[in-house]
Order: C-alpha cells, then structure tokens, then sequence
C-alpha cells in the first residue's frame, strides 16, 4: 500500500488524542500569555493556542505569496493554484500515477504547442488548432480515467473535518480546515504531502473553470468590473493594480509548467505560517509538525515588490456606462498596515462608517435620504501601500455627484472640526466587541494569527492595535484628514445608467 494511505489508515484507527484535561483551577491569560510560536530549521511558523473547550482544532496554513507577488508572465497564477491544490498528489486524488504521468505530460506539451499556435493571431494555422484542441480533449479524458475527484475532501468529510476551504489575496494565500483534535495527524499527513507532493492535474479543464468564474464573477457583474477598473486605474506601477484573477487573456495564457514553476519556488515551509488552535497539547503538536513537516526543504520567497506607485498629480475619474443602477466609489491612496497613520486611518473609518452611528450612515442614509447604503474598507491589500475607499448606492432620484459631494463635505468636517471624545470612546467600545467575536472561534484566532504574522511580521499586532488605536487624538485625525483627504490624492469611479445623464 502506498506510503501516505499506511499513514492515513494508521491516523484515523490508532491515534490517540493530542489533548490533555485543562485544570479548572487555570489562571485565564492574556493572548500574548497563550500563543506558543515555534520555528522549524526550514523556516516553517508555527503558532498555537491550547483551547479545551471542545474536543476540536482549527488548522490554517498562510503562504506569504498572493498576486502581488506575481511577475509578468504569472498574473492569476497565485488563484489558480488554489484551485489546484485541492486536486491531489502523486498518492491522493490518482488511481494509479504512474500510468497517469505520461499522459499528463503529453497534455502539458500539447497545451504549450496550442497557446504558441494561437499567439500566432491573424497567422495562425486554424487547422492546427482545430488539431491540437482535438488532441488535447482526448487526452484529458484519457488522463481523467486515473483521477479520483475531491479525495481531500473526502478524507477529512470522513474524518469529522469542516470547513475545508481557501482562499487567495493580493497578499498571501490561505489552507484552512476544523476537525476533531484526535484527527490532528490526518491535517499533518495531508498536508505535508500536498506541500511536497502536489500534481496539477486537471489544469486546463480547471483553468476553464476560472475563466468561467471571471466571466461571472467579474466580466458580467457592472460593480465588479467598476472596481477592478478602478483599482487598475489607482495603482498604475504597483501590481496591487493587477486583480487577482487575473485578466482573461493572461488567464488563457497559464500553463501547467508556469504553475509548477511558481509553486516550487515560493510555496515550501519557508513561505508558510501555520496556526493550530483548539484542544491540543502544544508540545505533543510541536513533535507532529516537526515530524511531518521538519525534513520538507525550505523554498524561496518572492522578492520584496520595488516598485513604488507614483503620486498622483491630480484627480483620476472613472466612469462606466452599463444597465445598472448608479454606484460610487471614492478612494484615496494610503499607507501600509504598519505606518503609525495606518491607525488613524482606521479611527476614522470607524468614525464615518462603522454602523448605524457613524457619521455617513446618519448623513446620508437616514437625514437626507442620498443613498441606500455607506461602506468604507481598506483595499486591495496592506503589505504595502493601498487605498481608502468609500462605496455608496445613490438612492432615487438622487445621483453618485450629489453623494459625492456630500461625501466630500463630511470630509472637510473632520479637517477642520475636532472629533467629540464619546466618538473616540464608541471606537473603542466597538473594537473591544470585535475583538471578542473574532477572537470566539478557534477558526477566527487562527486565522487573525496567522494573517498579521503573514502582513505584519509579528501577531502581536493584534495585541498592541487597541493601544495604538487609543491613543490617537483629535488632532491627529485632522491632521492625517488633510494629508490624504485631498483632490490630488483622489480616485473616484461610478457607474452611469445606459441612456442616463452624464456626472
């Protein structure tokens, strides 16, 4: 039997618990008091919390690698790979690899010889590619007689596991799954043959299944293709400016081998942080993970991104005509999480959209009725320089200018009108309140851990962020207000019903 299933049979019969009875009499501890870290020899994180509350574990794994970190040739391939990673290894997810190796190989050659057929444009040979099409569909049919679809999942279903999921960010990209604490060795097996062992199958079937989902999700959805456009249009140098998905004609573009490529360099234990919180006992978890994962080689990381996104010299508008109703968007551009006016920044989002009490909500949804609904959020990511941004739906028969306008004018308020201090302390309330929802679930600390180790450098951002965020004055809001709250430090972008008047 193969190797990884003796494992896996051995796990879910035999193991016992990696728990121990926590003694009711335990002093309650702060967060910093809780979180154990460890750092393997090849560079792997590991972080964790001993929680007996019930007998489960949440396990997350972050890769410092999102779409940022992609070069020219590799736009979408962070999100294609989250794709891919669910389809297997060389012993899960096949029935037989080594008869399924050749095939995957002639695929890979195939497709190459396709996507250089048909960069040929205008002059390419549209036999050939009626050809290699044909050739390329009998091949994944052929491959498709070995695979075993969603074995992954399968397992952990099985096994108790929920919530088996990922996602991928400009950022970084995330693994994460809950499952009882007694099947924490399953996690260790699957996912240190997933991180050695990964095979791409399935890639061009599946690469077409992303295409789908950027045509869905983005392509025929007009708020969607308004914010990715005005993204694009607010990083122009940065490759935060470059959607995640990737444009279409890059998507078409990705191969197999490119895929590979990237995953081999980027995605080993030195780019990973792991974070396992629940009913464990931490130095029995500590043996597993080096035991799983201590011999896995290092990998590289992605350069630091160089580039520096140029100030803007003025006001940047964009505006899309589509069978929609009117939406808007304003952003200015913003520092990185760890810049100390990254906190203010927050404050005052907090002050003007946080609820049905910030200031936009009362303005303009409920005393002049201008719009449906007023949200702010920080975009497209944090590593580096990234965007304030406000999203308003204009409510009829009012348009996206008078809400701008409106917008604009609370604004200038916080330039030149100090903050009450029972605004600051209804911060303050609100963030202890989050804190403690996120904070709940095993699920929720590991994913705050292992995100602010991933942006940051260190979790304990979390543990300082009340502190700094309760020190910030009035006149710090002013002032950060009229540093970047200006016209040449502005995006705005809206969309205009087809037929409709011009803003």
């Amino acid at each position: 039997m193969k190797k990884i299933w003796l494992i896996i049979l051995t796990v879910c019969l035999l193991a016992p618990p990696l728990h121990a009875a926590s003694p009711s009499t335990a002093p309650r501890a702060g967060l910093e008091e809780k979180v154990i870290e460890h750092t393997l020899k090849n560079g792997m994180k590991l972080l964790m919390v001993e929680r007996h509350t019930s007998p489960t574990v949440s396990a997350w794994i972050r890769f410092r690698v999102g779409s940022v970190d992609e070069r020219s040739d590799e736009h979408g391939l962070a999100h294609m790979l989250e794709h891919m990673l669910f389809k297997g290894t060389t012993t899960l997810g096949t029935k037989d690899y080594a008869a399924e190796k050749p095939i995957l190989d002639k695929i890979e050659l195939t497709a190459q010889s396709l996507i250089a057929e048909k960069a040929k444009r205008e002059k390419a040979d549209k036999v050939k590619i009626a050809e290699l099409e044909k050739q390329l569909s009998a091949l994944e049919a052929d491959a498709s007689k070995y695979v075993i679809k969603d074995e992954f999942f399968e397992l952990y279903s099985k096994n108790g596991g929920v919530g088996y999921n990922a996602f991928t960010s400009r950022d970084g990209t995330t693994y994460l799954i809950s499952l009882p604490s007694n099947k924490l060795e399953l996690w260790a097996a699957i996912e240190s043959d997933r991180m050695q062992n990964p095979v791409l199958r399935e890639f061009y079937s599946e690469r077409a299944v992303v295409m789908e989902e950027r045509r869905r999700s983005t392509d025929a959805d007009p708020e969607s293709k308004l914010w990715e456009t005005f993204v694009a249009s607010s990083f122009l140098s940065h490759p935060y400016g470059q959607p995640t998905i990737g444009w279409m004609p890059e998507i078409e573009n990705l191969t197999r081998t490119k895929a590979e490529r990237f995953f081999h360099a980027y995605y080993g234990p030195h780019s990973a942080i792991v974070a396992i919180v629940g009913d464990i006992n931490p130095q029995a978890t500590i043996a597993l993970v080096e035991r799983y994962f201590g011999n896995i080689p290092a990998g590289g990381a992605p350069l630091p991104v160089t580039a520096e996104e140029p100030k803007q010299a003025g006001e940047r508008r964009i505006e899309q005509l589509a069978d929609s109703e009117p939406t808007l968007l304003v952003g200015f551009h913003k520092p990185p999480i760890n810049h100390p006016d990254d906190y203010v920044l927050d404050v005052i989002n907090m002050i003007m959209g946080s609820g049905r009490t910030s200031r936009f909500y009362k303005k303009l949804v409920i005393e002049k009725q201008l719009a449906s609904e007023v949200s702010l959020f920080d975009a497209p990511g944090s590593r580096y320089p990234g965007l304030f941004v406000i999203n308003a739906n204009p409510r009829a028969p009012h348009t996206a200018k008078e809400v701008e306008e409106a917008i604009l004018a609370e604004l200038e308020l916080l330039k030149s009108e100090p903050v009450a201090a029972r605004d600051l302390q209804r911060i303050l309330n609100k963030i202890e309140y989050e804190e403690s929802r996120r904070m709940g679930t095993n699920g929720g600390l590991a994913r705050n851990l292992t995100e602010y180790e991933a942006i940051t450098g260190s979790w304990r951002y979390m543990i300082e962020y009340r502190r700094k965020v309760a020190s910030v004055t009035p006149a710090e809001i002013q002032r950060v207000a009229r540093e970047y709250f200006t016209r040449e430090n502005r995006m705005v972008g809206f969309i205009t019903k087809k037929g409709g008047a011009a803003q």
